[in-house]
């Protein structure tokens, strides 16, 4: 994994797998709240609930604050690099570099998740000279455990991560992929 101290770009597009996965602008705020104002999104997730367009600017500041730290980067996912589906992290941390995602519920069922996830992976690796790439999933979240699938993961031997969040337990198993070999 490259250092935690390396800057991030200001500014990312990512391409592939049929998708474009581009920055959050603000022209994105009035339809933010379609993709994470969803039951499932707040119960899965530590994004606020209910999240309406107040709660979107703050994820927005929130984004462009950890990318200028240099940990996170938060990423529309679109097609054309217009209207946002939903949304991929990249986030370095000591313990790895860690993917997530969510996709808004008018837009499930079509593998945007799975492509976006392999298309962050890609950047990791190319990039960011990662040697692993993690998502921390549910068990029970069965649609979270078959994109991992579908993005070539494998569940790893590691102890569960347990905490709470919004007031419920959750145990977290660890999914890797490993860069693939040059």
């Amino acid at each position: 994994m490259s250092s935690l101290t390396s800057s991030l770009p200001e500014r990312l597009e990512l391409s592939g797998e049929g998708l474009v996965l581009r920055d959050w602008s603000e022209r994105d705020l009035t339809e933010m709240p379609a993709i994470f104002d969803h039951p499932d999104i707040a119960h899965w997730t530590p994004i606020v609930s209910p999240f309406d367009e107040t709660a979107a600017r703050k994820r927005l500041k929130r984004a462009r604050q950890l990318r200028e730290e240099g940990t996170t980067i938060l990423l529309a996912i679109t097609v054309d690099g217009g209207a946002p589906l939903g949304e991929v992290m990249l986030r370095r941390a000591p313990e790895g570099t860690e993917i997530g995602y969510a996709v808004g519920p008018a837009h499930r069922g079509q593998g945007l998740a799975a492509r976006a996830v392999r298309v962050m992976a890609a950047y990791a690796f190319e990039q960011l000279g990662a040697e692993q790439v993690i998502l921390e999933l549910e068990a029970d979240n069965a649609a979270s455990v078959a994109v991992a699938g579908r993005a070539g993961f494998g569940l790893l031997d590691l102890p569960l991560i347990e905490g709470e969040e919004k007031g419920r337990p959750f145990a977290l198993q660890t999914w890797g992929l490993n860069r693939p070999p040059a």
